[in-house]
């Protein structure tokens, strides 16, 4: 998913419980799915940041020298300015983006 196009909040936003548990019936349920959810994206954002700026890594490592790259520096800024996972997580549950299911509370009829 491209997270530069979530039109999910940069802070903090009060929520109404009882409308984000309205679909699962239970607050505790929903939060572990947003919060699976935010894992994921975190994941995600993280690999993409450290494949990015991995280009910029230099082969060696002498702790005299310091570089300065204007665009390393561009690109950790921008990640920064991004959504949390856990506003980017909780704006796709509540657009009804986020497929979960409870494995037990779905029952098999056995013959």
């Amino acid at each position: 998913m491209d997270y530069k196009k979530s039109n999910a909040p940069t802070n903090t936003v009060t929520r109404d419980i009882m409308n984000l548990c309205k679909d699962t019936g239970n607050i505790y349920e929903t939060i572990a799915i947003i919060g699976k959810r935010a894992n994921q994206i975190s994941m995600e954002i993280k690999q993409e940041l450290s494949k990015k700026l991995q280009e910029f890594a230099s082969s060696t490592d002498n702790l005299d020298e310091v570089f300065e790259n204007r665009e390393q520096i561009e690109i950790s800024r921008f990640y920064e300015r991004l959504p949390k996972p856990s506003l980017i997580a909780t704006q796709e549950f509540i657009e009804g983006k986020v497929y979960y299911r409870n494995p037990a509370a779905e029952t098999t009829i056995e013959d």
